[in-house]
């Protein structure tokens, strides 16, 4: 039995705290909910500044969004809401099968 098996049966729920577009275009995060158990998703503005100042992951989102006329918080906060909302897409079979106990992705 896997370590994140004997804590799921103990009533402990593991979530990841981080995101970064290269964790969601890698498959890396689903590889995680798959394979690792993990059953929910939080963050911070911080690490995903850091995320979005270190990874060129970002840069057509980015180029596209400051021709929208997006600047600023307005930009980050795009961003961020398209991460997370992918990364939602991902637990969400863990939200209906739980009940909304695990599945969350929160910032």
């Amino acid at each position: 039995m896997k370590a994140t098996e004997t804590l799921h049966e103990q009533g402990q729920s593991l979530w990841l705290d981080n995101i970064t577009r290269d964790l969601l275009d890698s498959g890396t995060l689903a590889r995680y909910i798959d394979q690792l158990s993990v059953t929910g998703l939080t963050s911070n503005p911080t690490i995903f500044d850091h995320a979005i100042k270190n990874s060129s992951a970002y840069d057509a989102a980015i180029r596209k969004k400051v021709k929208e006329g997006k600047s600023g918080e307005d930009l980050f906060f795009e961003l961020a809401l398209e991460d997370l909302t992918r990364a939602a897409d991902l637990f969400r079979p863990i939200w209906e099968r739980t009940r909304g106990v695990d599945g969350w992705v929160s910032l």
